[in-house]
């Protein structure tokens, strides 16, 4: 081919590409979570030449086992299997927990009162009562200067180590409920403190890895609920990713849910482009029903909603059965 064909062969790729007839490509993923050991023994996932590599969540507990004591061992052989096979890893930085048994920030965080407790309590709210709320797990104290440092210094070490070897890491979902009337909120916390120490996070996060992608999944926020109470918290998230060029996305690929609809989704969709976006299909996701035909969500349809409407760059998918083997597997076995 000459070049004069070559560059105009070019120009109408690029064309269809910004037409969006040519679809990008979407990087298939698949989420372990804490399962690492099942990197090894899936043999599905190794074989099917669609799935680029793993997700794997890595808590900031078993990072750092002692303060300046850190223990990456189980990313480094991890990281190392999976490029034996071919596969690349995805690190998620776990510093929450859904379970009021759990607490995933270092123990000597919880000891040390300059740290003020060095995590605190979610919860289970149903409608606005508050008083009779539930504990729903356990959410490092992000909005606590001393707390951020110490986050900051684990995101750094990881990044010295690991910084484009892994492909991407992604700090954990903005969604924590303590209320609305200020009763059940933690010691120091405001809305605002909040929306900053996310940010905040993501400046580091960058800072510690500029080759890897890095993504901050931004769900929902504290004190607001779109669309009819905004008070710009999650859009602020959004548009400083875009400007730290910080990827974002979310948990939970659910093409129906308005709570979805009206928050991530179209700020995920609007950043697709600028940076890179993903979405995790999280465990009942498989099993989400479609209003308007009281049909149980399909896998082609979720990679739709995915890749037409979001327009992410990543898909993780997690393994709940059956769906995971009978269903993702074989369909993106057929991906050519």
């Amino acid at each position: 081919m000459s070049s004069t064909r070559k560059v105009v062969w070019c120009a109408l790729l690029f064309w269809l590409f910004c037409a969006g007839v040519v679809a990008k490509p979407v990087h298939h993923y698949v989420f372990f979570g804490q399962d690492r050991e099942k990197i090894r023994e899936a043999s599905s996932f190794l074989e099917t030449k669609a799935l680029e590599g793993a997700q794997v969540t890595y808590s900031w507990r078993q990072l750092e086992p002692g303060k300046d004591e850190y223990d990456f061992s189980a990313v480094r052989d991890d990281l190392a299997f999976l490029n034996s096979k071919g596969k690349k890893l995805f690190i998620q930085l776990q510093d929450v927990t859904f379970s009021e048994s759990r607490i995933n920030v270092p123990r000597y965080l919880l000891r040390d009162p300059q740290y003020n407790g060095g995590a605190d309590k979610q919860y289970l709210i149903k409608g606005d009562d508050e008083e009779h709320a539930a504990v729903g797990g356990w959410m490092a104290r992000r909005w606590d200067p001393a707390v951020q440092e110490r986050f900051h210094k684990l995101l750094s070490a990881l990044g010295k180590e690991f910084d484009g070897r892994i492909e991407g890491i992604n700090l954990d979902e903005t969604a924590f409920d303590i209320g609305t009337s200020g009763r059940l909120f933690p010691k120091g916390f405001s809305f605002e403190t909040y929306r900053d120490a996310i940010i905040t996070n993501m400046k580091a996060l960058k800072r510690a890895f500029p080759k890897s992608v890095v993504m901050q999944y931004a769900n929902f926020m504290p004190g607001e609920w779109l669309p009819g109470s905004d008070k710009g918290y999650l859009r602020s998230v959004y548009k400083a990713a875009k400007e730290l060029k910080v990827g974002v996305g979310g948990p939970d690929l659910l093409p129906h849910r308005p709570g979805q609809l009206n928050h991530s989704y179209p700020l995920i969709r609007d950043a697709a482009g600028v940076v890179p976006t993903g979405v995790a299909v999280q465990n009942g996701n498989y099993e989400d029903l479609n209003p308007k035909t009281g049909e149980r969500v399909t896998v082609p349809e979720l990679l739709k909603f995915a890749t037409e409407y979001l327009k992410v760059d990543y898909i993780f998918w997690c393994t709940q059965e059956p769906y995971y083997s009978g269903q993702v597997i074989p369909f993106l076995k057929s991906v050519k």
